[in-house]
This record gives structure tokens, C-alpha cells and sequence, in this order.
């Protein structure tokens, strides 16, 4: 019999993103209001990532995990990111989520990868696979929104790419 690796910090992590998500769409849509530009897609993508965090967090609770300690900052500053890109207008609201939505697209397919390096966890990977896909269409559905027109989209797209890359690295041991 093979030993599992504890998959702690992967749970944890990918938990605190999709809890981060469902804040940043929150923000997003407290500002844009229901009528928005837009506001019809953020509440669907919005209503997936709900999914996503109950799933994972009912994982965590199944294996034992703890949640990040980040969880209170995290919900702040979620909210924050979505409220502030929706005042700049509907197309940062989409920028906002095609930089995110990058960024996790690819933490997703590093951690397939090593999922399925090992094998031996076939039901976070088929999780993970099954998110991963949702990501990816919250990205395409983006770009197809504007996100290129947003003001300053090169920066701003770059600063919250690059602020998601700290959030996981940090999220998954704290």
C-alpha cells in the first residue's frame, strides 16, 4: 500500500481562492449593481465560484483541514479588488477577472500536474480538472466582455496577476 502525500496546503490554498473569488465578485456587483454592463455574467461566474468554495470547504472539512489564517484579509481585500475595478467601469471589472482567472488557470494545471504525477488522489484532481475548466471559461468570458479596453489594462492586469501569485504562496502555508 502507498502512503497518500497530505494535500493540506493544496486544499487550503485552492479554497482560499475560490473564497477570494466569490468576495471579489461581491465587491464587483455592489458597485455595477444588477443592470450593470456585465452584471448578468459576474453573477454567473459569481454563482459558480459559490459552488466551487462549498465544495472545497466541505473537502477541507472531510480531511481535516484548516482554512489560511489569511481568511479575514482575504475577504477584505477580495471585496476591495472587485468594488475598486468596478468603479474604474465594467471593462477593469473584466480585466480584473482575466488577470485572476489566468493566474488560476495555471496554479490549477501545475497542481494537475503533479496530481497526476502521483496518482494518488484522483478525487481532488478530478476537482481540480472540473474548476480549472470553469476558470477558463471565467477568463475567455472576460476578454470576450472588454477586459482589453479597461483603463491602463497592461498595468492593471499585471499588478493583479502578480497579486495573486503572493496570495497563493502565502495562503498555502499561513
Amino acid at each position: 500500500m502507498t502512503a497518500t502525500k497530505d494535500r493540506s496546503e493544496m486544499i487550503r490554498v485552492d479554497q482560499a481562492g475560490e473564497f477570494g473569488a466569490t468576495r471579489i465578485y461581491a465587491g464587483q456587483l455592489a458597485v455595477m449593481g444588477e443592470r450593470g454592463p456585465h452584471s448578468a455574467e459576474i453573477r454567473a461566474m459569481a454563482e459558480q465560484e459559490r459552488v466551487h468554495r462549498e465544495e472545497f470547504d466541505a473537502l477541507m472539512a472531510k480531511r481535516g483541514v484548516r482554512p489560511t489564517a489569511l481568511q479575514p484579509f482575504w475577504n477584505l481585500a477580495g471585496y476591495a479588488l472587485g468594488a475598486g475595478t468596478a468603479l474604474i467601469g465594467p471593462e477593469a471589472a473584466m480585466a480584473c477577472t482575466a488577470a485572476v482567472e489566468t493566474e488560476i488557470d495555471k496554479h490549477y494545471s501545475d497542481q494537475l500536474a503533479e496530481l497526476e504525477a502521483d496518482g494518488d488522489d484522483p478525487e481532488l484532481a478530478a476537482m481540480i480538472h472540473r474548476f480549472r475548466e470553469d476558470e477558463r471559461e471565467h477568463r475567455d468570458t472576460a476578454f470576450e466582455h472588454g477586459a482589453e479596453k479597461a483603463p491602463a489594462y497592461p498595468l492593471l492586469y499585471a499588478a493583479i496577476r502578480l497579486g495573486c501569485k503572493v496570495a497563493i504562496k502565502v495562503s498555502q502555508k499561513v
